[in-house]
């Protein structure tokens, strides 16, 4: 594999952590930035060595020998424009999560990719984390039999909750349930969803912020060869507690079950 020039566009909290790996890759021949805070811009190039660091990414999308993208910039409206324009000007793009906010907007970028036979894909970054990706191989190697259920539930802080309410007006589902969506979905392939049915609760956040702000969302999804889980998410845990997030995963097949308990991070099988 040969090094490819590559662009970080928003250098927020996760957005600088993806640009300093990114700088440390030996894949990465050149990194460029775009950022609109011109402090946290100044930052970031002087960790990375950027080559580039812009206040504009319409600059980076003009740079021919630009080839791979990872946008992580708010508020999430913006990624819709962002990811078209790179995608329209040829580059490989890196997206995160929510792809976009009409599904007009996320069904227009799918086809321009393929139409370029470019790679898109979006920061569903469970997929890379060991518990997860061990749980989806107890249940492709058949280690506990065909599935017969699943629960997933993450909340996170109500601080952190308000941050990201109060930025764009997302459900907690849409924002945090993602995650676990896109992971049951990916153990359970090839099937998928037939049904949906979702319910929000109110009560801390609408308190807190004096704001329509669901506490938690709750999802039960039905699959074409008949099974149905549910996966909750939300941003209700309390001041107090000890992390900033917490996640439990339960699948039960026919000869076994495994959980995951992403709080005091052990699991068992």
């Amino acid at each position: 594999m040969k090094p490819i020039a590559v662009a970080v566009v928003g250098t927020g909290w996760c957005g600088g952590i993806r640009a300093e790996t990114l700088a440390a890759h030996p894949l990465v021949k050149t990194l460029d930035l775009a950022e609109v805070r011109p402090e946290r811009l100044a930052e970031i190039a002087r960790k990375t060595r950027a080559r580039l660091a812009t206040k504009d990414y319409q600059d980076l999308v003009s740079k021919a020998d630009l080839q791979a993208v990872y946008i992580s910039a708010t508020p999430e409206s913006t990624h819709y424009p962002m990811a078209r324009d790179f995608l329209a000007a040829g580059k490989h793009v890196f997206l995160e999560k929510p792809i976009a906010l009409e599904l007009a907007e996320a069904d227009e970028l799918i086809k321009l990719a393929k139409g370029k036979n470019l790679k898109f894909t979006i920061g569903y970054s469970q997929r890379f984390n060991p518990k997860y990706a061990y749980v989806r191989k107890m249940i492709r190697d058949g280690t506990i039999g065909k599935p017969v259920s699943a629960l997933v539930s993450r909340h996170i802080t109500r601080g952190l909750g308000t941050k990201i309410s109060g930025r764009i007006k997302l459900s907690p589902a849409a924002m945090e349930a993602t995650h676990d969506l896109d992971f049951v979905l990916w153990c359970l392939e090839p099937a998928r969803p037939v049904r949906v049915y979702s319910q929000v609760n109110f009560g801390a956040m609408r308190a807190a912020s004096g704001k329509e702000i669901a506490d938690t969302q709750w999802l039960t999804v039905t699959m074409d060869n008949g099974l149905s889980f549910v996966v909750g998410g939300g941003w209700s845990l309390p001041p107090g507690y000890p992390n900033f997030s917490t996640t439990w995963i339960e699948m039960v097949g026919t000869e076994g079950v495994v959980m995951v308990d992403d709080s005091h991070r052990d699991v068992v099988l």
